[in-house]
């Protein structure tokens, strides 16, 4: 007679022998235990529904669990915490663009924990403005007559055309070469038509002149709207009218002429590193646009926001769309952006400001990069387990910001003896401090310029730990 064989849902585990064990393991991550709990039961049924499709062979207990450790340890590993970047970018996307410097995040503390004058006029003791004072502030360094923030630039430009394009003037006339995609597969157009603007294209994508311009205006244009293109650039057989004679076009039709001008720059970006230069809000509110819109989180150098900057009566507009509501800004990151703000006032015109991605921008390869790399190279190279060099390298703005620019920097260039470089790579981001850095020509490679100097030690730690 032959043996039956096993049921398989038999070698199923019950969740709670899983949690019993899991209980007694050391190291587990410190997920609250409801997430566990329910991180647990997925992952029985999910077993459960496997072996229903005889696609799953359930091992023994101690396996189960440790798949199901392994499930716990990549959720805690997606929460938000630090990384060190590696990489050469300065504003990373994916890793939080600008850093922000400790007397930001100290403000930010202090404002967090505690109750906060966010509403209230300490004056009169009634009910304030909220971002009074840094409405101040970013006008004064915009050099705009009024200014005021939301929660991204995105936000800063549907809040202006709900303002500017609604009602019988809802039509916007931008030039097909500025309908650009901002990254994350948005795209300024569907930007624009979600705020209900009528969207009318004008010119080639390389050439509009200015008469493409004054030909599509109608009684019903709204406003005209220039794009910079921070993000990408063009070259060869172009051509585009002057802001000036933009404006000069909107003046003659009574009509608004606004710029996305993105990146954010405050200071003369050439000055800072062997860049570019890249237009400040200033520079083109000097040339006659009625509204700028920018980003706080890039070559600004604080937290992710839209700043809208320009003429008084246009951004009081703007603030009384019930819309505003909707997009503005928490203590938190009105604090954050006060604080960096006062940064670009205290340090006065042709001073390069004291927040971390201008230290990062323009730290000297041979007097700033050098002399650490050389120290961790000696480390590592005490220890053993790396062919390790220091190489040239080109660091980028990111973000967003400045395609073309280059900035020479000095990254660590690592082949590990014991592993390969990709198991290297994933090794290090499951680090408790986790480190992005980037494989090229069978190396691993990690650009000091974008590595703050006060996580060199846990970097080597971290590249030793691994081996």
């Amino acid at each position: 007679m032959s043996e039956k064989s096993p049921n398989p849902f038999s070698r199923i585990p019950a969740i709670d022998k899983v949690l019993v064990a899991l209980e007694k393991e050391s190291g587990l991550p410190p997920l609250p235990q409801p997430l566990i709990t329910d991180l647990v039961r997925q992952s029985v049924e999910s077993m459960r529904e496997g072996v229903k499709a005889g696609r799953t062979n359930i091992g023994e207990f101690a396996d189960s669990v440790a798949v199901i450790r392994g499930e716990i340890e990549r959720l805690y590993r997606s929460r938000i915490h630090p990384v060190i970047n590696g990489t050469g970018v300065c504003i990373h996307t994916n890793l939080g663009r600008s850093p922000l410097r400790k007397e930001v995040v100290k403000a930010i503390a202090d404002v967090g924990q505690f109750y906060n004058n966010l509403e209230l006029d300490l004056e009169t003791g009634e009910r304030g403005r909220r971002g009074g004072f840094l409405e101040v502030c970013l006008a004064k360094v915009c050099e705009a007559p009024a200014a005021t923030v939301t929660n991204n630039c995105a936000a800063a430009l549907i809040l202006i055309l709900k303002h500017l394009a609604n009602g019988e003037r809802n039509e916007v006339i931008i030039s097909r070469g500025e309908l650009v995609e901002i990254g994350g597969g948005f795209r300024v157009p569907e930007i624009m038509e979600a705020s209900g603007a009528r969207l009318v294209e004008v010119g080639a994508t390389n050439k509009t002149s200015l008469a493409d311009y004054e030909k599509a205006i109608t009684p019903r244009t709204g406003m005209l709207l220039k794009v910079h293109r921070s993000n990408f650039f063009m070259e060869g057989f172009i051509g585009e009218p002057s802001t000036e004679d933009l404006v000069a076009l909107g003046r003659a039709h009574g009509i608004p002429v606004v710029e996305d001008l993105g990146s954010g720059a405050i200071v003369m970006t050439e000055s800072v590193a062997p860049i570019p230069h890249e237009p400040t809000a200033a520079e083109v509110l000097n040339r006659g646009v009625d509204l700028v819109c920018v980003s706080g989180d890039k070559l600004f150098g604080g937290p992710q926001t839209g700043i809208i900057a320009g003429r008084a009566d246009l951004v009081a507009g703007v603030k009384k769309e019930p819309f505003f509501r909707a997009l503005r800004c928490d203590k938190l990151i009105l604090t954050a952006m006060q604080e960096t703000v006062m940064e670009y006032l205290r340090c006065g015109p042709g001073t390069r400001p004291d927040l971390p991605l201008m230290t990062m921008l323009s730290a000297s390869v041979e007097e700033d990069l050098r002399p650490r790399g050389e120290a961790i190279m000696a480390r590592l190279a005490a220890a053993g387990g790396y062919d390790v060099s220091l190489v040239d390298s080109v660091a980028r703005c990111g973000g967003g910001t400045m395609p073309k620019a280059e900035i020479p920097s000095l990254a660590l260039d690592l082949r590990p003896l014991q592993l390969s470089v990709d198991r290297m790579a994933e090794l290090l981001r499951k680090r408790e401090l986790p480190v992005m850095g980037y494989i090229t020509d069978d190396s691993y490679r990690i650009d000091l310029r974008t590595v703050f100097p006060g996580q060199d030690v846990v970097l080597v730690e971290s590249l030793l730990a691994i081996q």
